[in-house]
């Protein structure tokens, strides 16, 4: 089971945590991934971590604002949201899968989690 939360509203510029919390099946060897979907758009890859090497990879369109990072001790994957545009509204959600952090292709995973609204006004 995989529960994300922290989502809200807030002004452009400003900044969110996003966790994503694991329970219910082994932490090891797992990719979390995190994703969006803005209304009437496609579900898009945002950040991913992969829990046995630390591999992380962070989209283009937030590189630079956008931070992953893990708690393994209580099985929480986080991402730190930064100067935050308009444009980052979405659902957010955490999925998983066994395969690499890489392409960040919904279709590759296995699990997720329940979405969590971000809102930004300008």
């Amino acid at each position: 089971q995989l529960q994300a939360s922290g989502g809200g509203l807030v002004q452009a510029g400003g900044s969110l945590t996003l966790s994503c919390f694991a329970s219910g099946f082994g932490w090891n060897g797992y990719t979390i991934g995190w994703f969006r979907q803005a209304p009437g758009k496609e579900r898009e890859g945002v950040s991913c971590f992969h829990s046995i090497d630390g591999t992380t990879y962070v989209a283009d369109s937030v590189k630079g604002r956008f931070t992953i990072s893990s708690d393994s001790a209580k099985n929480t994957v986080s991402l730190q949201m930064n100067s935050l545009k308009p444009e980052d509204t979405a659902v957010y959600y955490c999925a998983a899968t066994y395969g690499d952090c890489d392409e960040l292709l919904a279709s590759d995973y296995d699990y997720w989690g329940r979405g969590t609204l971000v809102t930004v006004s300008s």
